[in-house]
């Protein structure tokens, strides 16, 4: 079954700002791997072909991003097995450490692309109540 991601951050400081402008120079760059990558299925996006412009909290700097992947272990190598993990590891340079957790998983049927509001909803239910079928994190066995 399909495996569902959304993960957030709040950034140092407005998107179009100088702090922010090494992450969005690498937007696409990283963009472009991910939708490449064995076993993506789906991102999200707006008109600039990312999910930046995307509010989904009531807090303008928290961003998200969200995708889809054939299964956790897809998602895994991409995020910790390319460049992608060059750009993670830079993450404090744009963005500040949350308390909460920032990202869940779940599962998905076939040809689901689920929509911010879903997003949240699954991320807020992990925050809350931890890990279950319903949201997880990356360690969770099931």
């Amino acid at each position: 079954m399909p495996l569902a991601q959304i993960n957030i951050a709040r950034m140092k400081a407005p998107i179009d700002s100088p702090i922010m402008a090494d992450f969005v120079a690498n937007l696409d760059r990283i963009n472009a791997l991910a939708e490449n990558h064995e076993g993506f299925v789906w991102r999200l996006k707006d008109d600039n072909e990312n999910a930046t412009s995307i509010k989904v909290f009531e807090d303008d700097m928290l961003i998200i991003n969200m995708s889809v992947w054939k299964d956790k272990a897809s998602l895994m190598d991409y995020v910790y097995k390319t460049a992608h993990a060059e750009i993670f590891k830079r993450r404090e340079e744009w963005f500040d450490k949350l308390g909460d957790m920032h990202m869940a998983l779940w599962e998905v049927a076939d040809g689901h692309f689920p929509s911010p509001e879903e997003g949240r909803e699954r991320l807020e239910y992990l925050q809350k109540n931890g890990d279950s079928d319903f949201a997880f994190g990356f360690t969770w066995k099931k």
